[in-house]
């Protein structure tokens, strides 16, 4: 057993993660990181299911509630049988439409219309970047064309990105996952929910409200491995429309050799490759950042064609632009300044 890599896996995410966003989540993992008790339960596990956010949404998921420490760790003691083969049967398909946020500074400049794949998709959520309303800082709100959206995503942003004036026209979409999830499914449904961090109401709340986009507006979310399955995505879209394979916090659940698989393979393809991944996953992405991987823990780097051209906070609400860049073809980089 080791569980001092156990302990550090916790106390990081209570202190890059959970700290500022829920103060339930950081009160239990710094409890965890602490606890030879839970450690030793959670090193039963695989390695792939260790992860805080799945342990914990879990729990919520059969029932514990917002309580102190002492009280969730007796709760899991108690129910650990129930608790694993929860953690065992579920995965983290957080399907995060704050996201988009950071994404729609990249999309809005490329020439459209556009057709969108993502890669990952869970419910397919952030399949709707076109039907959200926008809030950068103190700026007015970006509305879909023909009104307001019942999503609305806000974020603060540093370096001057390029904020757009209306949202891009999307003419096709389509998604994949390993286990695609159905907004018409309640359990499911409630399973997403339990994902949400607790404190955070505004998040449930638009997660609700982009299930119910989502449903009035059904799109094809296929089940399938995303190397064995992009090729096949893209060549389905549309002709005239500009294709952009897109994917946020789904590569660090590959291997190694599967995430360099991809960028080959989508590198290979007549499209854009829009990612938005934590700054060492993507290893040709972090040789280009200004700072090294390891010194912006808990953050995300959204780049173009493996271009890197921003930071992201986890949940889309902030972007740090690295660089005015100006768009080029598909498979090319945006020039630097």
């Amino acid at each position: 057993m080791d569980l001092e890599m156990a302990s550090r896996r916790y106390r990081r995410f209570a202190e890059f993660e959970a700290r500022g966003s829920s103060s339930c989540y950081e009160s239990w993992a710094w409890g965890i990181a602490s606890d030879p008790q839970l450690l030793s339960l959670i090193d039963r596990l695989p390695e792939q299911k260790r992860q805080p956010n799945l342990v914990f949404a879990a729990a919520r998921f059969l029932g514990v509630g917002e309580v102190l420490f002492p009280e969730f760790k007796d709760w899991v003691v108690r129910h650990w049988d129930a608790l694993a083969q929860v953690v065992m049967t579920r995965t983290t398909q957080t399907n995060e439409v704050g996201r988009a946020a950071a994404f729609l500074p990249v999309l809005a400049q490329l020439t459209g219309p556009l057709a969108l794949i993502e890669v990952g998709a869970s419910a397919g959520l952030c399949l709707y970047p076109d039907l959200f309303s926008y809030r950068y800082d103190d700026r007015a709100v970006l509305h879909p064309v023909g009104g307001t959206s019942g999503v609305t995503l806000r974020c603060v942003t540093t370096g001057e990105p390029p904020i757009p004036i209306r949202l891009p026209e999307v003419v096709w979409r389509a998604g994949v996952d390993l286990n695609p999830l159905d907004v018409n499914d309640a359990d499911q449904m409630r399973w997403l929910e339990c994902l949400v961090w607790p404190g955070q109401p505004q998040r449930l709340q638009r997660l609700r409200a982009a299930v119910a986009v989502a449903r009035s507006r059904p799109v094809s979310v296929v089940s399938g491995d995303l190397n064995a399955t992009v090729a096949e995505l893209v060549a389905a879209a549309p002709d005239g429309a500009t294709v952009v394979v897109f994917h946020s916090a789904v590569l660090a659940y590959l291997s190694v050799d599967e995430r360099i698989r991809f960028e080959q393979t989508v590198r290979a393809l007549p499209c854009h490759w829009l990612s938005n991944e934590g700054c060492g996953v993507i290893e040709s992405v972090a040789e280009q950042l200004p700072v090294p991987a390891g010194d912006t823990p808990g953050r995300f780097v959204v780049a173009l064609d493996g271009t890197p051209l921003g930071y992201a906070g986890a949940h889309g609400q902030s972007l740090e632009w690295i660089g005015h860049r100006a768009m080029c073809a598909p498979h090319q980089a945006w020039i630097s300044d």
